[in-house]
């Protein structure tokens, strides 16, 4: 039986910004009295498991992903640009949102109402504590509106950074061990019912390492929170392929669970 255990009176932010996160979860888990504990019953919708932390992105850490990057960009000239930081040592790594236009399992994400080309990106996210080890893992949705990032390299922050372009979920997954290399990420798009797309990919495809990202990210900013870093994805939908309203998202990574959002604007 899966047993939830209570913590009330906790702050989020000081209970899983720790260094050594496993290892302290399974002490207080020990002592927890049992009138905290309870079998696990998940609701349909779960708030993203954040308060304070900051959402990152890295970018072009796929193949699959340069050459999306690439294709979009050819009429504004910016492919040459994916194709260099994909194979440069400093990779790209960019602000995502701010935790109150996050959403978390069960809830909408939006596309904007300028762009016509809009997809989901479905990317193993990384929590570090404010001393920048990786603690733990969930699921995020990095929405993406592809028209608008291939018009201009310089239009990222609006194709990505906009109220409900970003989903996590549907836990804060602390394992006692580094997630494994073939780890599979997976998503799915239904539109009424009917399933559209499906793919998924291994996280051994990504070119770089979850550590490497990690270190980047924390080598001249602090998070005093801790933060999420999503790590990019291998998934992309053809390019004649763009999101409708009431599309459902579900992305699944194996150890972590599902993150499912439909599409609003």
């Amino acid at each position: 039986m899966n047993k939830s255990y209570s913590f009330p009176g906790r702050d989020w932010d000081s209970f899983v910004n720790r260094p050594s996160l496993y290892s302290r979860l399974l002490e207080e888990i020990k002592e927890c009295p049992s009138d905290q504990q309870s079998e696990l019953q998940i609701p349909e919708a779960i708030l993203a498991p954040l308060n304070r932390q900051e959402v990152w992105a890295s970018g072009v850490t796929y193949l699959r992903s340069r050459e999306a990057r690439i294709e979009e960009a050819q009429d504004a000239a910016g492919g040459d640009f994916y194709s260099r930081v994909y194979d440069a040592e400093r990779p790209e790594l960019f602000f995502k949102s701010s935790p109150y236009r996050v959403t978390g399992d069960g809830g909408a994400v939006r596309i904007r109402k300028d762009s016509m080309w809009n997809v989901p990106e479905p990317e193993l996210t990384l929590f570090m504590c404010s001393e920048g080890s990786i603690e733990g893992y969930t699921i995020g949705n990095d929405m993406s509106s592809r028209d608008i990032e291939g018009e201009n390299p310089l239009y990222l922050p609006q194709a990505k950074c906009y109220n409900g372009a970003a989903a996590i979920g549907p836990c804060l997954y602390v394992p006692e061990n580094p997630i494994p290399p073939d780890t599979k990420i997976s998503l799915s798009i239904k539109r009424d019912g009917v399933e559209l797309f499906s793919d998924c990919v291994l996280l051994s495809k990504m070119k770089r390492t979850l550590k490497e990202l990690a270190s980047y990210l924390f080598r001249e900013m602090s998070f005093p929170d801790g933060v999420f870093l999503m790590t990019g994805t291998g998934i992309v939908p053809s390019d004649d392929f763009t999101l409708a309203l009431g599309d459902r998202i579900s992305i699944s990574i194996e150890g972590i669970g599902t993150l499912n959002n439909t599409v609003t604007q």
